[in-house]
Parts: C-alpha cells; sequence; structure tokens
C-alpha cells in the first residue's frame, strides 16, 4: 500500500470518527428552546335578531255544511307583547293566515342593540262560547323552531284537533310531521313535505295523522327555515262543547322533565281527567313521576318505575287531586317528552289544559302575562342551592321583587294580567310557568329563556 492510500485512509477514519460523536453530542445535549403561544383572535358573532310567533286565533271546522273541512275562525286572539325596558319597541309583522279573508297572525321582531340580542316576549289569549266550541286558550308566542315536539291531543271521535304550523321568516320552509301512536313511530303521507311559504300558515287536522288514536305525541321536523308549530285540541261529548286550548308544545327530549304548574279545580270526588303524558322516542327505558303541589314538600301522587316502550306514548291516570296548583317532575333512564292534561269538568261550562315541560332558565329573561283569569307564575328550583329570584314588572322597569326558591322545591307568585316581567335567576337555575284558574277557564304554558348574547368563538389560524 503506498504511504498515500494510507494517508487517504487515515485521514476518512478520523472525519467518520468525529461525525459519529457530533451526532452522539447533539443527541444528549439539552438545547436551547423558544417557547411561544398560539396565535388567536377572539370574536363575538353578531346576535340575531329575536323573533316570535303566535298562535292566532280559535279555528273552528266543519261549519260549513257544503265543504265540512273548509276553517273559520271562531275567537280572535288578543295578545301582549313587549321588549325589556330600555329597548326599542317590537316590530309587529303578519303571517298570512290559513283560513281565507281571515286577519294576519301576530308576530314580533327585535333587533339587537350593541351586538346584543334584544329581549322579546309575547303572549295571547282567547275566549270562544258557541254551540260547537266553547272553553278559554292561552299560549305563549314563541320563536320559530327546526324541531318541536307536540304531546297532546287525540285522534278520537268528539276531538277537533288541529296541527297549526306558522313560517314567520323569510324563507320558504318544509316540514314533515312524524307521529307515535300505540303502534310506534310512524310518517303518514297527510304529514310528508308540507311547504310552508315565507310569511304563511298551514293547518294539517289531526285526525288525518293519528285518527283512532287516544294519546298520540307528533315531532315536528323542519328543513330549510324553522317554523312555529301549535296543537289546537277542541273536544265535544254527546253535542257539548266542554273545552279548547292552544299550545301542546312541549320541551325537548330528555331524561329529567318538570312541568311547572298545572291547576286542577275539581270539588269533592268530581274527575277532572288529568293524565300525564309520557314518550320515550328512541329507546325503552323505565320513569317516575312524582307530582308535588307548588309551594310545598309534600307528594300528591307518585308512580315509580313505569316501563316506557321505544316511540309508544303512554297515558299516567292521576288519582283524583284537590283543589290548587300541581307541579310534575319526570325521571326517566333515558330522554322523553312529557305533559299533562287536566279539565275542569265534563258538562257543558266545563274547559280542559295541556301544560308542556319547562326549559332551563338561567339568564334573565322576559314573560309575558296573557290576559285571563287569576294568573300566577310557578317558580322551581331543580339544584341543591336556594335561588334568590328577582321579579320585576314593566319589562325591568318596575320595583323588584325579590323571590327566594328552595332547593329542590317551588314557589308560587300572583301576576297581573296584560303586564310584563322580568325574572332574574341571580346565578341560579329556574324552570317557570304561568298559569290560569277558574272554574270555566284554564290554561298554561311554560316561561322561555332568554338566548344568552352570542358566545365569543377563538379563531387560530393553522
Amino acid at each position: 500500500m503506498t504511504t498515500a492510500r494510507r494517508i487517504r485512509r487515515g485521514v476518512g477514519a478520523a472525519l467518520s470518527l468525529a461525525v459519529v460523536a457530533g451526532t452522539f453530542l447533539i443527541a444528549t445535549a439539552t438545547l436551547p428552546t423558544v417557547e411561544r403561544s398560539t396565535l388567536s383572535l377572539t370574536t363575538r358573532p353578531e346576535a340575531a335578531t329575536s323573533l316570535l310567533s303566535c298562535a292566532g286565533p280559535v279555528l273552528a271546522v266543519g261549519r260549513d255544511t257544503e265543504d265540512v273541512g273548509a276553517l273559520q275562525v271562531a275567537a280572535p286572539q288578543n295578545v301582549v307583547s313587549g321588549t325589556v325596558a330600555g329597548a326599542p319597541a317590537p316590530v309587529a309583522g303578519e303571517i298570512a293566515s290559513a283560513v281565507p279573508d281571515a286577519p294576519p297572525i301576530a308576530s314580533f321582531s327585535a333587533e339587537p342593540v350593541d351586538r346584543m340580542r334584544t329581549d322579546l316576549a309575547a303572549a295571547g289569549s282567547s275566549r270562544v262560547d258557541a254551540d260547537d266550541l266553547a272553553g278559554f286558550a292561552a299560549s305563549a308566542c314563541t320563536p320559530p323552531a327546526m324541531e318541536t315536539w307536540l304531546a297532546g291531543g287525540s285522534g278520537l271521535t268528539g276531538a277537533a284537533d288541529l296541527v297549526i304550523l306558522a313560517n314567520p321568516g323569510d324563507v320558504a320552509a318544509r316540514v314533515d310531521l312524524t307521529v307515535f301512536a300505540s303502534g310506534g313511530r310512524v310518517a303518514p303521507d297527510a304529514g310528508a313535505d308540507i311547504l310552508i311559504p315565507a310569511g304563511q300558515q298551514r293547518v294539517v287536522p289531526l285526525a288525518s295523522l293519528a285518527l283512532g288514536e287516544a294519546s298520540p305525541v307528533v315531532l315536528v321536523s323542519a328543513t330549510q327555515a324553522p317554523v312555529q308549530a301549535v296543537l289546537q285540541s277542541s273536544l265535544t261529548r254527546t253535542l257539548v262543547p266542554v273545552g279548547v286550548d292552544q299550545g301542546g308544545a312541549t320541551g325537548l327530549p330528555r331524561a329529567q322533565q318538570t312541568i311547572p304548574a298545572f291547576s286542577s279545580v275539581a270539588e269533592g270526588d268530581e274527575p277532572t281527567d288529568t293524565v300525564v303524558r309520557l314518550l320515550a322516542p328512541s329507546d325503552d327505558t323505565t320513569a317516575t313521576v312524582t307530582v308535588s303541589p307548588v309551594g310545598r314538600r309534600t307528594t300528591a301522587a307518585s308512580f315509580p318505575d313505569l316501563t316506557l316502550a321505544a316511540g309508544v306514548p303512554v297515558d299516567v291516570d292521576l288519582d283524583t287531586l284537590p283543589q290548587g296548583r300541581y307541579r310534575v317532575e319526570v325521571d326517566a333512564g333515558a330522554p322523553v317528552v312529557a305533559s299533562v292534561h287536566t279539565s275542569t269538568g265534563s258538562d257543558a261550562g266545563s274547559d280542559f289544559a295541556w301544560y308542556g315541560t319547562a326549559d332551563d332558565i338561567r339568564v334573565p329573561s322576559l314573560l309575558a302575562v296573557a290576559d285571563g283569569p287569576s294568573p300566577q307564575l310557578a317558580l322551581v328550583n331543580p339544584g341543591a342551592s336556594e335561588v334568590a329570584a328577582v321579579l320585576t314588572e314593566d319589562a325591568g322597569a318596575g320595583e323588584p321583587r325579590e323571590v327566594r326558591v328552595p332547593a329542590g322545591g317551588s314557589v308560587s307568585v300572583d301576576l297581573r294580567a296584560g303586564e310584563l316581567y322580568r325574572l332574574d335567576p341571580a346565578g341560579g337555575t329556574l324552570r317557570a310557568g304561568v298559569t290560569f284558574t277558574a272554574s270555566d277557564a284554564i290554561a298554561g304554558y311554560a316561561v322561555a329563556p332568554a338566548d344568552a348574547a352570542a358566545a365569543p368563538v377563538v379563531v387560530r389560524p393553522r
């Protein structure tokens, strides 16, 4: 081997050793690091316009002998509306009635102020006294929704119930009606692909969806745009009208439900046809129903471990209850929907009502009190700590009144008909309902929580 070749090999070996040593030092040495927080931007979306739609007048069907399916207005609806104190007055809108030449149905909107939603509330009531229809109805005007549950009504002889659909928005909506009945879940042809143009109303007889069903529940599913759904119920016994109601809507399915209050006006042992309607839409489960007087800790009735088959509604008959107002708690192992039906009797001059479940109120919310007899507010506290709520008349401009609601308990507060109130849960959680009570007129509706301001959105670049 030449001297030059030996030198080249020696140099190569030395370089290899140097590379290996350098690699080892890099792998084992602790290098300085630079920490930098992820770049982000926090922004608050624009608040949406507040929008409410009302049930409209009480409708009658079958008065025209030449067209028994024709609808007529039986009684107008008197509406109370307004915005929270200090906000601009709501803008009144109109929804074209499904009844030809009838006055439009009321709707209301309010634009946000300083990127904050404007709290808006409205409610209406009607009285009708005719040979074919009689009773009192009251309901809250509600925002349109993509999904609404109507847990009420009947498809039996004597009932003339109507599913009333309204589109208060600017975009046409398509609606499908799914019925849960004794045979489970069905999709009737009469409830398929119903087109509701913007600013218009459609009416579907419940009998066309659930003929012969004693305890139906209807799911209203909208696409393209949200709609408002109402169930108008009326009943005639041996040609005598014994009540009317507008509402029927109840809360979305969940495992725990609260009906804040319903009225019982029975005298002695007179039956009131009081039932709790339950439905587990998707899963077999068991449920416990507890009925308690509003404002008291006692239990008036309890039904533990009720078996619910998925998709099949169940009516739970309550024992005769003394006169008073009661709340209902439902605790199930799977999501359920629930409502309560009660009546003042079964003869001429009687009335009935359906009462739905209430959503949680965690932010100050506005409520409207329709014109009706003896309006009262029921407040239920589902939490483990007392809530010192604040109730203020004149939509928040009046003198505030503290209302203490015990943990797990309820209280009742007298209201003024035609008034707007601001309810502040003061950091707690409440469920609330308004009831109207007389010997010949009962009704009620849940208090809807105000939508909180749009939550901040954090945007991070990728």
